[in-house]
């Protein structure tokens, strides 16, 4: 570790770097024995090899600016800046190291306490003030429409002129989805034969605006299999990119109204089908343990909150399934396997699905570089991982990628078209959906 102390610049005053203000766990980070456990799954250990990217690197380094051996200048924060968050390490760990809570505690204490450059400040302030926004979310579906519809996007992208833009605004313009038609959604939608449960859905800010097909699916599905659907028309962003990014205070704010939300609709469980929004939604009693009026709501929300596949898997199927002859590359979201441990789930509620193969990606346990805002202020290395993610599904000759969150759709889909393939990437429910709804069995 001796080269990790020498390149953080040591901290001549001795005391601590972090404020007191829930620093990162030391009971936690004394829990790491640096067994290594945790280097082969780890994205940025993959790409470089470099010990300070890794998380035992990492979490030493969190030890030596606890401890004022360190200062929090940029090298420092930049190991922190290059972290997926995708905690792949927790689920190779024997030691049951909670690298979630240092990663948030961290970045929190980063956003709090370092001074970033004011380019920086302007761009991470964008992507908050617009992805946790549906309003302007809303705005940008016409101009990006326009520029998909009219053929411009399809001439710019052969002419060339992207190269000339900066490498985060490349990444903005290769990530776009299809701004297709808004499916809307009823407030509520009724069971279809006898009521098994209320639920209430979480929209999501991406989701809602550029997969709103999946939150349609989601709750096709639902009701036939017997759930009344409420979508609380009070509900906003959860706050899940912010708290990710180190964003505390306005990620609680929007904690705070999501339980209000959903409080209000009286439903006996929350659904999410986005599992970064989901994994922040189970956090919620954690991240709001201070707060003497929501702590206990919260805890009792985050107790109520399931992601789909987990849902329809613990409620059993009662809707007739019709055949689906196609082959599936099945890609666990880092947020669903990792954060949540959901991973036989999805696959369990696939398999009730006739004639669907389901096809395992090898290093399934890697991050496709998605990981919330991270292929966007960190383009490089997360576009060599979507590439790496895209060169393991090409060979095996499937009809479609399968995964549950709406970053990993834009992302391997985009590392799909660069490889020149037109493999489509769709939500899970989707295949459910089409399963249970369809009118005539998919060829």
């Amino acid at each position: 570790m001796s080269a990790v102390v020498h390149s953080t610049n040591l901290n001549r005053s001795g005391t601590s770097a972090f404020d007191q203000h829930h620093p990162p766990s030391a009971e936690i980070i004394d829990k790491c024995v640096h067994c290594g456990f945790c280097l082969p799954t780890c994205p940025t250990y993959s790409l470089w090899g470099e010990e300070m990217d890794s998380p035992r690197g990492r979490i030493y380094l969190m030890k030596l600016a606890a401890e004022g051996a360190a200062a929090m200048n940029s090298e420092w924060v930049g190991h922190f800046d290059k972290c997926l968050g995708c905690m792949a390490c927790m689920t190779a760990c024997p030691s049951g190291v909670d690298y979630g809570n240092l990663i948030e505690a961290t970045r929190a204490q980063i956003e709090r306490n370092y001074h970033r450059p004011l380019h920086e400040q302007v761009f991470r302030r964008f992507l908050f003030r617009v992805f946790t926004n549906p309003q302007a979310l809303h705005v940008m579906r016409t101009p990006l429409g326009l520029y998909q519809r009219s053929g411009m996007q399809r001439i710019v992208r052969k002419s060339g002129l992207l190269r000339l833009l900066p490498m985060r605004l490349r990444a903005m313009e290769s990530l776009l989805p299809s701004c297709t038609r808004r499916e809307l959604i009823s407030e509520l939608t009724p069971a279809q034969g006898n009521r098994r449960a209320r639920v209430g859905l979480l929209l999501g800010c991406v989701q809602h605006e550029f997969f709103s097909h999946v939150n349609a699916a989601t709750v096709r599905v639902l009701a036939a299999e017997g759930c009344e659907v409420v979508v609380p028309s009070e509900q906003s962003c959860c706050g899940a990119l912010m708290i990710h990014a180190g964003e505390e205070k306005p990620a609680l704010e929007l904690a705070r109204r999501t339980i209000e939300a959903f409080e209000q609709a009286g439903v006996d469980v929350a659904i999410s089908n986005a599992a970064g929004c989901g994994s922040n939604l189970k956090d919620y009693g954690h991240l709001l343990r201070d707060d003497p009026e929501y702590s206990e709501r919260a805890r009792r929300f985050s107790a109520k909150c399931r992601d789909i596949v987990e849902f329809l898997s613990e409620l059993g199927p009662q809707a007739v399934r019709r055949p689906l002859p196609m082959r599936i590359a099945f890609h666990d979201s880092c947020h669903l396997q990792h954060a949540q441990g959901v991973r036989s789930q999805p696959r369990q509620v696939l398999k009730q699905i006739p004639e669907l193969k389901i096809v395992e990606l090898p290093e399934a346990a890697i991050c496709c570089g998605s990981a919330g805002i991270y292929n966007l202020v960190q383009p490089a290395p997360a576009q060599a991982l979507g590439d790496r993610k895209a060169a393991l599904i090409v060979p095996l000759h499937v009809d479609a990628v399968a995964t549950g969150n709406p970053g990993c759709l834009m992302q391997i889909q985009s590392a799909l078209t660069r490889k020149g393939q037109g493999i489509p990437v769709l939500h899970t429910i989707e295949l459910l959906d089409r399963s249970i709804n369809a009118k005539q069995p998919v060829a």
